[in-house]
């Protein structure tokens, strides 16, 4: 199963070059309006010719995503190819996958997907009993688009509250059941949004949201969080605001409760930094809310709660993080003491049989450490290799814990480690049907333009030549203080089997490195991100891993912001691009819904003339040069997203189109019932990877075999 250029190889150079005629686009894009449409930045006027495409709601604008979609299936249609690969995904997709157990009352929790299943479905069991189905988001939906999108139990285990997502938006429906007879509780609460879900005993529980806005407009009240307390047996009009409104307005709140049971912890944000904490005494009626930290300079959390002693993770003074342990009556952080100090790694930690987990990640790797409550190290988590495990939780009274291990080339494996003894046990292996010692990692240091090092892992099938033909496809993201960690993917292993090189580079911007790395990436440092991601480019060529002819890249959300900026900056390095549910125009992010909430990273263009003057610099959708020739490139998003609502790339790809000065293809993905990404169905999934890699393979003059 190798990829072959079409030919021999005496004639590769030509045979390659024909195919990518055959490659080329020689139909017509969808006609696109443009309107007199001008925003005014610092006496700087900007046109916006394609505002239209905001009102994703309109006839027009849903006449237009029919029609491009029309243009990019007809275009797809054409590669040979295309179902093979699908097929393919769809052979190795077809397993059973798990996720580590959870207890909760008297029954152990898990979730199961028997192989092509669109949703995974939560089980349960007692003991060694049989297990159950206990919810099948399946039935949510008739095309699986509706997905469970979270569960929180009470804590005796007889309660739980789960959250549902309808095709991938981030307004949830809320539904309460009681477990032992899986009935419905009450009304089903509607319009929560960013939101998790922390039960009070068996009273009720905490929930957040936002009043919801019409359309993608923004108004001062429509960003405003709130805390509520939904009392179960009443309408959730009748819900308690607790926290934010008009009294305390923040843009993200959260509260959830501690283990035992005695407190409130409130998280409060803005569009800042740093986060405010909380803390309400629920042992004591109508307890005033008490605030531990206030300001947005430094980020904290309430880990755990025990005998009167708060335990609160916190970069205040400890970029990296680390652990601090105070009482509940004297919270504020002139009475805090270390108890886990800060290293040179970045720190998270978990709970669980009264232990502590420190994990941590270095050099995009995790390392993982057992404490007890008085903060003395008892031993290292010895992990299978240089991968990434995520886990070590519990509550207070387990014996053991559950974790899964994952890296490029190891599928994800369930351990279970006994708390008392330090012994890892195997749980349950992955049953892919895929070999992962027929592949290899290595990780690289590669200098950016400042000259930071960077590090970035490439993966590929062992005894792959470094001959600069190579397909190679680069991933990044690079910001909000997110670490790329390795993670096994069934559809990178079907490009890399077949010859082609995955390569993530944890750029700065993430968390790899804790607020350093994080900051060295925000605002106008931004182009540092960007310039990072050229360089791996620019690495992987010197490398001999590929050339230009055979480079691609992909990215995400904030990673899509990454493709849409790199390729505007240097449309010669890079043959195949993919922005996804991008930020795309930069001038007015923070104008939808989601994106108010973006500006610490980002800056926004009504900051200041300075920051406007940087983000026009750099903006995809301002930056699409007529008469440049960029990259194939397919625009992916979902008509659903109101994360990164879809106006980003349908500007983008307008913009493309209109200026591209080759044949290369600049086309649109519309993904139709489908979101930001989380919940997406299996069978979207697959179609969605076999295309993305049809449209690179084809346009880089390569076939796919089996």
């Amino acid at each position: 199963m190798k990829l072959r250029t079409l030919c021999t190889p005496l004639l590769m150079m030509t045979i390659a070059a024909n195919a990518q005629n055959k490659a080329a686009f020689t139909g017509t894009y969808p006609a696109t309006k443009t309107v007199t449409q001008t925003d005014e930045f610092f006496g700087k006027k900007v046109a916006d010719p394609y505002r239209w495409l905001e009102n994703d709601m309109a006839d027009d604008t849903k006449d237009w995503v029919k029609s491009e979609n029309e243009v990019t299936d007809k275009y797809l249609s054409q590669i040979p190819f295309r179902n093979v690969i699908k097929q393919r995904l769809t052979e190795l997709w077809n397993y059973e996958k798990y996720t580590a157990p959870f207890k909760e009352g008297d029954y152990t929790y898990f979730y199961k997907n028997d192989g092509l299943q669109n949703q995974y479905v939560l089980y349960r069991q007692k003991g060694n009993s049989t297990p159950e189905v206990f919810l099948d988001p399946n039935k949510f939906s008739a095309d699986g688009t509706t997905s469970l999108a979270g569960i929180e139990f009470s804590k005796d285990g007889s309660l739980c509250a789960y959250q549902i997502s309808e095709a991938g938006s981030d307004w949830r429906k809320v539904f309460i059941l009681d477990t032992k007879t899986k009935k419905q509780i009450g009304e089903t609460m509607v319009d929560i949004k960013f939101s998790g879900l922390s039960w009070r005993g068996n009273e009720g529980f905490y929930y957040s949201s936002y009043d919801k806005p019409k359309g993608s407009a923004l108004s001062e009240k429509t960003q405003v969080h709130k805390l509520f307390f939904h009392k179960l047996g009443t309408k959730q009009s009748q819900d308690a605001l607790i926290f934010g409104g008009e009294k305390t307005p923040r843009r993200y709140i959260g509260g959830g409760v501690t283990e035992d049971q005695k407190y409130l912890v409130i998280s409060a944000a803005n569009a800042t930094y740093g986060n405010e904490l909380y803390i309400q005494d629920l042992s004591k009626k109508d307890a005033p809310i008490v605030p531990i930290v206030t300001g947005f300079e430094n980020e904290q959390d309430v880990v755990y709660a025990e005998n009167g002693k708060l335990y609160l993770t916190t970069n205040r003074n400890a970029p990296n993080r680390k652990l601090v342990v105070t009482d509940a009556n004297n919270p504020t952080p002139e009475h805090w003491k270390n108890l886990i100090p800060e290293t040179e790694f970045p720190l998270t930690v978990s709970t669980g049989g009264k232990k502590f987990f420190a994990q941590y990640i270095k050099d995009a790797v995790s390392q993982v450490f057992q404490y007890n409550l008085e903060g003395k190290k008892e031993t290292e988590i010895k992990l299978p290799g240089l991968g990434a495990a995520s886990g070590f939780s519990g509550k207070r009274e387990e014996k053991e814990v559950y974790y899964t291990y994952t890296s490029y080339t190891a599928p994800a494996t369930i351990f279970k480690y006994d708390i008392a003894d330090g012994k890892t046990t195997l749980y349950k292996t992955s049953g892919v049907k895929i070999n992962g010692d027929e592949f290899e990692s290595k990780q690289v240091f590669y200098p950016s333009k400042d000259g930071t090092l960077v590090p970035m892992i490439i993966t590929y099938k062992k005894g792959m030549q470094l001959n600069g033909k190579n397909p190679v496809m680069l991933y990044g993201y690079g910001g909000f203080n997110i670490s790329l960690t390795p993670s096994f993917s069934v559809s990178n292993t079907v490009f890399m089997e077949n010859g082609g090189v995955y390569a993530v580079a944890n750029l700065r911007g993430g968390g790899e490195y804790g607020d350093k790395w994080h900051n060295a990436g925000t605002k106008t440092n931004k182009q540092n991100v960007f310039d990072d991601f050229i360089a791996a480019g620019e690495y992987l060529i010197k490398e001999n891993y590929t050339s230009k002819d055979y480079l691609a890249i992909s990215g995400g959300s904030n990673g899509g912001l990454l493709v849409g900026a790199c390729m505007t900056q240097r449309p010669d390095l890079y043959k195949v691009c993919f922005p996804a549910v991008g930020v795309l125009d930069m001038l007015r992010y923070h104008k939808f819904t989601a994106g108010a909430g973006w500006a610490y990273d980002y800056g926004t263009a009504d900051d200041s003339k300075e920051m406007f003057d940087y983000l026009y610099k750099y903006s995809p959708v301002h930056n699409v040069k007529k008469g440049d020739c960029y990259p194939a490139t397919m625009v992916m998003t979902g008509d659903h997203d109101d994360r990164v609502v879809p106006a980003h790339s349908f500007k983008f790809a307008a913009e493309l189109q209109a200026a591209q000065s080759c044949t290369n293809p600049t086309l649109i993905r519309i993904e139709t019932k489908a979101g930001h990404g989380a919940g997406k169905p299996t069978s979207m999934l697959i179609d969605e990877q076999a295309d993305k890699w049809a449209f690179m393979l084809w346009n880089m003059g390569l076939s796919y075999n089996r």
